[in-house]
C-alpha cells in the first residue's frame, strides 16, 4: 500500500495531506524518512512525528444526509459535515458530494481503493434521485432527459425516467457531473426545487432517519466490489 493510503487509512489523514506529512519529513517507515512513491509491507513500522500508527479496519457507513450539511470532512466556515455526522472510531470520508442542499444516500468509508472505483465513471455506478421541480415537465421533456441533454460540457448519458407527480419525477443515472441533475433540469426550464437522493450503488436508506447512519453489511460491500470490477456492459 502506498504510505499516503496508508496514512490516511490509519486516520492520520487525507491522502492530499498526508503528502504534506510526508514531504515535510514527519513520517518514518523503518525509522528512514519515508517518501510519496514509498509503499508499506505489512510488517513495516510507520511512525508520525515519532509516534507508531497502524491501519484501521475497513469501514463502509451509509448516512440519510440531511439538508444544510455539507459533503466533506472539514469545513473552514465551521459548518456541520457529513463527518461531524458519524460518530464512529474509524475516520471515514465520503464519497462523491452532495450539494448542501441535497439530502440523501451518501456513502462514506477509509477503503480508499473502492471509494476511487466507485467515483470514477468508468464504473458506471447507478445514483436514483427523486427530483420536484417548478412547472410540470411535458412528457417530451422526460424524453429529453431519458436520450441525453445537451450541457456546457457535452450531452448527458442516457438515463432512466419515472414521473411520480406532476412536478416530482425520479430519474436514475450513472454519471456523476457536478451540479449534473440540477443542470439537466435546468436545460429543459424545469428548476430544481428540491433535491434527494434515495438510492446510491443499489443501496438505500430504508429504515434510516435523516442525520441517522449504519454500517453496511458485508454482503452489501462485497455488492460495491463485484460491481466495480470492470466496467458495465456499453459503458
Amino acid at each position: 500500500m502506498r504510505l499516503n493510503a496508508y496514512l490516511a487509512r490509519a486516520g492520520v489523514a487525507s491522502r492530499r495531506k498526508a503528502d504534506e506529512l510526508i514531504k515535510a519529513g514527519r513520517v518514518t517507515v523503518n525509522g528512514a524518512p519515508g517518501q510519496l512513491n514509498t509503499f508499506v509491507a505489512a510488517d513495516d513500522r510507520v511512525e508520525v512525528d515519532g509516534k507508531p500508527v497502524a491501519k484501521q479496519r475497513l469501514t463502509y457507513v451509509l448516512l440519510h444526509k440531511p439538508t444544510g450539511v455539507v459533503t466533506t470532512a472539514g469545513d473552514p466556515h465551521a459548518r456541520v459535515t457529513v463527518v461531524d455526522l458519524v460518530d464512529h472510531p474509524t475516520r471515514v470520508v465520503p464519497v462523491g458530494r452532495l450539494d448542501v442542499d441535497t439530502t440523501g444516500a451518501l456513502l462514506l468509508t477509509n477503503d480508499g481503493e473502492l471509494a476511487h472505483r466507485l467515483a470514477h465513471p468508468r464504473y458506471g455506478v447507478e445514483k436514483t434521485y427523486v427530483v420536484e421541480v417548478e412547472g410540470e415537465p411535458s412528457d417530451d421533456a422526460l424524453r429529453t432527459l431519458e436520450h441525453g441533454v445537451e450541457l456546457e460540457d457535452g450531452r448527458s448519458a442516457p438515463a432512466r425516467v419515472r414521473r411520480l407527480a406532476p412536478s416530482r419525477v425520479e430519474l436514475t443515472i450513472h454519471e456523476g457531473r457536478k451540479h449534473q441533475v440540477k443542470r439537466m433540469l435546468e436545460a429543459l426550464g424545469n428548476p430544481v426545487t428540491r433535491l434527494h437522493r434515495s438510492v446510491y450503488a443499489g443501496l438505500t436508506l430504508e429504515g434510516l432517519e435523516p442525520g441517522a447512519w449504519r454500517e453496511l453489511e458485508p454482503s452489501e460491500v462485497e455488492l460495491l466490489r463485484t460491481s466495480t470490477r470492470a466496467p458495465g456492459p456499453g459503458r
